[in-house]
């Protein structure tokens, strides 16, 4: 029984997967709140929802572009306390944009006063121009804060699971982000509804503190940790074990030294992996954000029953499909494809996953008949987009040392990032400008707002077939880095 292998690598990954459940809630409470409260509150149009939505990405990518380095500087442990504490502290500031709007509009001495103010009058356009600009603010600082979560939890992951593991400790942990989506629609509406949207924030937001008292205690290298026995250790280092040469003891080459940020942008993986990020998180933050507002569209808002069983039975698809679809690249190491190459089944498992995605297309022209294709549809593009995102993720680990995993993963969430902006704001832009235009607006027999939705469910659809093959394109075979 000594010899016995702990399993503490998986305690770890609970912990990651507590962290990003944090993570997409604190994005969420913004989405649920919006179509009920914030929007009627503030005065806000659909372009300036899809500019915050759009300007938080972006603040994302450009935080994510120094995350990974951060991360990789100061060290897992460190870096990962400094970004849950940066965007818990920023989701609670959300809370105060009310009140602050209220100081910076004349005429408006309270919250009551500010949801007293007339549609369409020049103190609700002053209130509408006022708040987006202290969202954006907070939204920024969350973006920064957040943009550390993938960065160290991708390291955490390559330090604690040998290789053909690590897709499906990914998925794990990635499933956090379907989950807090799941949670969500259960409880941030509940709160805003009975005690406030500012409430909703700060406890939400608050969480991440606790996760904070956790890792601190529990995370350390697994070669320094009381917790990893030598048979666990034995097993996470097996890659390291098979790539040695010469005396034994000698450090696997390709976790020499870091390399360089700039020299990262030289190699062909590098923006194999940008290119898979930018054509396909857009989709994934476009579904998160906007499928309230798209529920509210065909009549159930978020805090509504059907509304909230609607949203729920979206993110339980996308939870279940995406875990239990992150074994494919595992199945197939184990099968002997491509030689039981990692990085050559996880290709063919992404292939896989990028039809899910196709779903879309038929979204919009099946909401006429029941509202639950919308939610079923979706939910089966999403958790391709999941299962897709484990992997690429994992890629990064197939290719790059150790030393450099948080510099190439924030890279590509930056490019991630970009994308999402554009989707965002766009989308925005389009829903108003469509809702404007009415039936003077039509796509494929689709007239105004649903025109528009169709749209972009089309681009959504075929995103991840284009962003394969692209990748495909620039990394045709399994090629890794040497530092």
């Amino acid at each position: 029984m000594e010899n016995k292998m702990t399993k503490f690598r998986w305690t770890i990954c609970v912990l990651l997967f507590a962290a990003t459940t944090v993570n997409y809630l604190d994005r969420q409470v913004l989405s649920l709140t919006f179509p009920e409260f914030i929007q009627p509150e503030f005065h806000w149009t659909d372009a300036h929802y899809g500019m915050i939505t759009g300007f938080f990405s972006i603040f994302y990518a450009v935080a994510c572009l120094f995350a990974g380095k951060f991360v990789d500087w100061m060290g897992t442990k460190k870096g990962y306390l400094w970004a849950i504490f940066a965007w818990s502290l920023a989701a609670c500031l959300h809370a105060a944009c009310g009140l602050a709007t209220c100081w910076f509009v004349d005429g408006i001495d309270s919250v009551a006063a500010l949801r007293a103010v007339k549609a369409g009058s020049a103190a609700a356009a002053a209130v509408a121009s006022v708040s987006v600009w202290l969202f954006l603010a907070c939204r920024g600082f969350l973006a920064l804060g957040e943009a550390g979560n993938f960065p160290a939890a991708i390291k955490v992951t390559a330090e604690f699971f040998p290789k053909k593991d690590r897709a499906f400790a990914t998925s794990v942990f990635n499933s956090g982000a379907s989950v807090g989506a799941l949670v969500a629609p259960l409880t941030i509406p509940y709160l805003a509804k009975c005690f406030g949207w500012e409430l909703a924030f700060i406890i939400i937001g608050g969480v991440g503190f606790i996760w904070m008292f956790f890792w601190q205690w529990l995370y350390t290298k697994p070669q320094q940790s009381k917790f990893v026995n030598e048979a666990e250790l034995k097993y996470i280092s097996q890659d390291d074990e098979a790539e040695k040469v010469g005396e034994a003891g000698v450090p696997p080459a390709n976790d020499e030294k870091p390399i360089s940020f700039f020299k990262c942008f030289t190699y062909r993986q590098t923006w194999s992996f940008i290119v898979g990020k930018f054509f396909t998180d857009g989709v994934w933050w476009f579904y998160l954000f906007w499928a309230p507002a798209y529920f509210k569209e065909q009549g159930h808002a978020p805090s509504t029953p059907v509304g909230q069983a609607l949203i729920f039975t979206l993110y339980l698809i996308v939870t279940v499909v995406s875990i239990y679809g992150c074994k494919l690249p595992t199945v197939l190491v184990n099968r002997g494809y491509k030689g039981g190459n990692p990085y050559m089944c996880r290709m063919r498992a992404m292939l896989i996953f990028a039809f899910f995605p196709l779903a879309a297309l038929v979204t919009q022209p099946l909401a006429g008949i029941s509202v639950w294709f919308p939610a079923i549809l979706i939910g089966l593009a999403a958790a391709g987009h999941q299962a897709w995102s484990a992997n690429i993720f994992s890629t990064v680990g197939d290719m790059f040392p150790k030393s450099t995993i948080a510099s190439i993963t924030g890279i590509g969430a930056m490019a991630g990032g970009l994308g999402s902006f554009l989707v965002n704001v766009y989308a925005g832009k389009l829903f108003t400008y469509a809702e404007g235009m009415g039936k003077a607006f039509s796509f494929a027999g689709f007239e105004g707002k649903p025109a528009a939705y169709l749209i972009v469910f089309c681009v959504c659809g075929v995103a991840y077939l284009v962003a394969w093959c692209l990748m495909k394109t620039l990394v045709p075979r399994y090629s890794p880095i040497k530092a």
